[in-house]
């Protein structure tokens, strides 16, 4: 890799040391707080909002995605993941099955890995025919200019990670049992095609990179901080106004006086721990 690619190219940038925990988890409930505030503005201006997230394996999307929603209603922010397409589905116009998931007025949709899924995936592996991923390419702007011309409001995030680290990331969900659901057949086969992801990745932002849909990337080498960056980032984007709440007050509660359970043997979880 040259020295003015090493510039311009967000994966060799290294960045320094990991955040504390103490720290992330302190600025994480702040953001969380934050997100709920975020939510009832959404619902109680009836807000359309579409947020996609892409890059490379093992580039943290799974956690930036839980770390997004773990504290709000998953009635609001709902969470796509498609599979992959069957055989009726391929037979669909391809951005078709996408389209049913969209936003409903006070809604906010988040999809890990979305139509683009044809830039990058589709292309590098050979799922599609060049000219499938020419046409997607060109007809994308014209799709997502319609998208937002309807009212939804778009989002669209780029994780970035470097080779070494995406590499250690993958070796982890090897070794760890408890990730090894992560590491699906494609993720090997994607491996060794580094420079075609990147190619893909580049020639995807030159065509989709639009005023009205930019594209936002993220560094992921740090997984504590990209999550906080992307948090944070994004409720700019959203301006919200914190809607006043009323005061809530528990009524008092008469227990045991109108109702007992009398004789029901319950079966008890043994309590090992």
């Amino acid at each position: 890799m040259t020295a003015a690619k090493k510039k311009h190219d967000p994966a060799s940038v290294v960045t320094g040391e990991k955040l504390k925990t103490k720290a992330y988890e302190k600025e994480l409930r702040r953001l969380h707080v934050e997100l709920v505030k975020l939510q009832q503005w959404v619902v109680h201006k009836g807000l359309k909002v579409c947020i996609v997230f892409e890059g490379r394996d093992g580039a943290g999307k799974g956690g930036t995605i839980k770390a997004l929603t773990e504290r709000v209603s998953p009635r609001v922010f709902r969470v796509v993941a498609l599979p992959a397409p069957n055989d009726r589905e391929k037979s669909q116009m391809y951005l078709q099955r996408y389209v049913a998931h969209f936003p409903a007025a006070g809604e906010i949709v988040i999809f890990d890995r979305s139509w683009y899924n044809r830039a990058g995936v589709e292309r590098v592996m050979n799922f599609c025919t060049p000219e499938q991923a020419e046409h997607f390419l060109k007809g994308t702007p014209v799709f997502e200019k319609a998208m937002v011309e309807s009212g939804i409001i778009l989002l669209k995030y780029w994780l970035e990670v470097s080779p070494q680290e995406q590499e250690r990331r993958l070796r982890d969900r090897i070794d760890d049992g408890r990730k090894t659901w992560k590491l699906s057949p494609m993720d090997v086969k994607s491996f060794s095609l580094w420079d075609e992801y990147t190619r893909a990745r580049d020639e995807m932002f030159m065509a989709t990179d639009m005023p009205f849909a930019p594209w936002y990337v993220a560094r992921s080498e740090d997984k504590k901080r990209v999550r906080l960056n992307v948090l944070s980032h994004l409720l700019k984007q959203l301006p919200y106004k914190e809607l006043p709440q009323p005061k809530v007050k528990l009524p008092k509660r008469k227990i045991g006086r109108h109702y007992t359970s009398g004789k029901l043997n319950f079966k008890f979880v043994p309590e090992k721990f």
